[in-house]
C-alpha cells in the first residue's frame, strides 16, 4: 500500500493512527510535488543550454579546423544557431508549463498539465537525440565522400601508411565513436529525464486515484 492509499484510507474512514488530512490537503501535497518536478525539468534544461553554449564558445579554433577543410564550418554554425533557437523554444515551453502548474487549483486541470509536460519533455528528448544523430550522419557522409581529403586530414605528416588500411581504421573508429555517442546520449536522457518523468507519472496516477 503506497502513501496515497494510506492517506485516502484515513481521509475516508478517519481511522486512528493516521494523520487527519482532507482531500484538499492531499491535493496540495501532490500539486506541490508536481510543481517541484516541473521546476527541476526547467532548471536542468536551462543548465544544459548554458553548459553547451559555454563549451562551444570556449573551444579553441583549432578544433574546428577539420570542418573548415571540408567547407563545413558555416553549416556547423548555422546548425548550432538553429539548435539553440529550438532549445530556447523548449525552455519557454517548460517555463510556461511550470507557471501554469503553479497557479492551478483544480485536479483535472493539473492532470492535463502533467500530461502536456510529459509530452513536451519527450519531444525535447527526441529532438536532441535525433538532431545529434542526423547532424553527425550528414557531416560524416560529406567527409567520407572525399576520401583523399579525409586521408590527408587524418595523416597530416604524410606518414608511410597504406591508405586502404588507414581508411578502414578511420571508418571503424568513427562507427564505434558514433555508437558510443548515441548510447551515452540515450543513457543520459534516460536517467536524468526518465527519473523525473517517472515521478511525474506517479503523481498523475495518484491524482487520478484521488478522483475515484
Amino acid at each position: 500500500m503506497d502513501d496515497l492509499d494510506l492517506l485516502k484510507k484515513d481521509w475516508k474512514k478517519q481511522e486512528a493512527g493516521f494523520p487527519k488530512l482532507s482531500y484538499d490537503e492531499i491535493y496540495k501535497m501532490k500539486h506541490k510535488k508536481s510543481s517541484s518536478i516541473v521546476k527541476w525539468i526547467l532548471v536542468i534544461c536551462v543548465a544544459e543550454f548554458i553548459i553547451g553554449a559555454l563549451i562551444n564558445f570556449l573551444l579553441p579554433e583549432s578544433v574546428f579546423e577539420i570542418y573548415e577543410k571540408f567547407n563545413l564550418k558555416t553549416l556547423l554554425y548555422i546548425s548550432y544557431i538553429i539548435h539553440y533557437i529550438v532549445i530556447i523554444g523548449f525552455i519557454y515551453l517548460f517555463y510556461k508549463n511550470y507557471n501554469a502548474i503553479c497557479v492551478i487549483d483544480n485536479t483535472n486541470l493539473l492532470m492535463k498539465k502533467i500530461i502536456k509536460t510529459r509530452k513536451t519533455v519527450n519531444y525535447y528528448i527526441y529532438y536532441v537525440i535525433i538532431f545529434n544523430i542526423v547532424l553527425s550522419i550528414i557531416f560524416s557522409l560529406i567527409m567520407f565522400s572525399d576520401t583523399e581529403l579525409l586521408l590527408e586530414v587524418m595523416n597530416p605528416n604524410n606518414k608511410a601508411i597504406d591508405n586502404d588500411k588507414l581508411f578502414k581504421i578511420i571508418l571503424i573508429v568513427y562507427i564505434l565513436v558514433f555508437i558510443l555517442m548515441c548510447g551515452l546520449l540515450w543513457l543520459y536522457y534516460r536517467i536524468i529525464y526518465g527519473i523525473l518523468l517517472k515521478k511525474l507519472t506517479k503523481n498523475y496516477k495518484e491524482l487520478a486515484a484521488l478522483e475515484e
